[in-house]
């Protein structure tokens, strides 16, 4: 889903710029609400879980591969506001250091990949919370299906983007037809990746979650043949600091970040995702330019001068989820030093369970 430079013409390409810049400026503010100084080292964390995620391509179809778009999985573990800015981050060191994602074309990346999956995503969650029981499995079951819908919603982003500012004269059905149902296929594979590792930070640290705060299930009794709320119990003393440290997790995120991407990474698909295999079956790739950081040391996810690929890719990897999580963090922490005093905390209920 990475837009190259030359698909988009620069008119829209630059709208598409300044409306990613005000939509990372409104995250900034809000992800003010969202961090506090647990939440904001999980923030640079889970940029660098997503970076390196999207180094393992998984086949789908038809000699298409698909990888995490991330949008869904950051708005639900720490919210909407700190997961645009995580994707973004995620997109800036894929640009800049990999050659992943034209320059001219990273405000479009940022929309599509990182601002219509995580409101997608976040809204379709919270709509779906509202109606299912509230637990846990609850949690999982609709990180699962907002995943999956927001990547479809991503490539019809982009498919109303090329319709209005493509460089190349293609019908916009066969393109609406082509990147929707390999986006769904793709889509799967989210919804597997997302659940699955709300499901793992829920099982170890729900207070962690963003998506998951707040929601308890009350205790209920069965008095007279009807069921009533028990009375709510008294409040347990508060643990230990050191029992609530969020260390070991971060420590397990991190290690398990680099393994992907400096080994796991290896063994990913080879095919091309799902939009370089439409653009090249419909013509959409004739005009693409080369990428300003083609001389990169790290291009295309690998060590220049480095020539055993397992090794150069192994390292590319490391050292991009170093780099996204060093920026990542800083970047968080500078939002997190900013809030008001009185900005109102959304972890005031870290101490309910899920």
């Amino acid at each position: 889903m990475h837009v190259p430079d030359g698909f988009i013409n620069a008119p829209v390409s630059a709208a598409a710029g300044v409306v990613a810049a005000g939509a990372v400026a409104v995250s900034l503010r809000g992800a003010r609400r969202e961090l506090d100084e647990r939440t904001a080292p999980l923030a640079g964390l889970v940029a660098a879980f997503i970076f390196a995620v999207q180094m393992l391509n998984f086949p789908v179809a038809a000699g298409t591969s698909g990888h995490l778009l991330g949008g869904a999985l950051a708005a639900i573990l720490v919210g909407p506001y700190t997961g645009v800015l995580c994707v973004t981050v995620v997109l800036l060191m894929q640009g800049i250091l990999f050659a992943d994602g034209g320059l001219t074309a990273l405000g479009v990346n940022v929309l599509d990949m990182g601002i219509t999956t995580t409101v997608v995503a976040y809204a379709l969650f919270r709509g779906l919370l509202g109606v299912l029981p509230k637990t846990r499995r609850s949690v999982t079951a609709a990180s699962f299906v907002a995943a999956l819908v927001s990547v479809p919603a991503a490539a019809c982003v982009f498919t109303l983007i090329y319709w209005i500012g493509g460089t190349t004269d293609i019908p916009i059905g066969k393109v609406f037809t082509a990147m929707a149902g390999v986006h769904v296929l793709i889509g799967i594979g989210e919804a597997v990746i997302t659940a699955l590792t709300v499901g793992a930070v829920i099982a170890v640290r729900p207070d962690l979650v963003h998506g998951a705060r707040g929601l308890t299930s009350s205790l209920k009794l069965r008095i007279d043949g009807e069921l009533v709320d028990a009375p709510a119990p008294a409040p347990a003393p508060a643990a230990p600091v050191a029992a609530r440290s969020h260390r070991r997790i971060w420590a397990a995120g991190l290690v398990t970040a680099l393994v992907l991407a400096g080994f796991v990474s290896y063994y990913a698909s080879s095919n091309p995702d799902g939009l370089e295999k439409v653009a090249a079956d419909q013509g959409i790739d004739r005009k693409t330019e080369e990428h300003a950081a083609k001389d990169s040391p790290l291009a295309d996810y690998g060590v220049k001068d480095v020539s055993d690929a397992r090794i150069s890719g192994g390292l590319a990897g490391v050292i991009g989820v170093a780099a996204t999580v060093v920026v990542g963090s800083g970047v968080f922490y500078v939002v997190r030093r900013r809030r008001t005093p009185d900005a109102p905390a959304d972890t005031a209920r870290d101490t309910e369970s899920v």
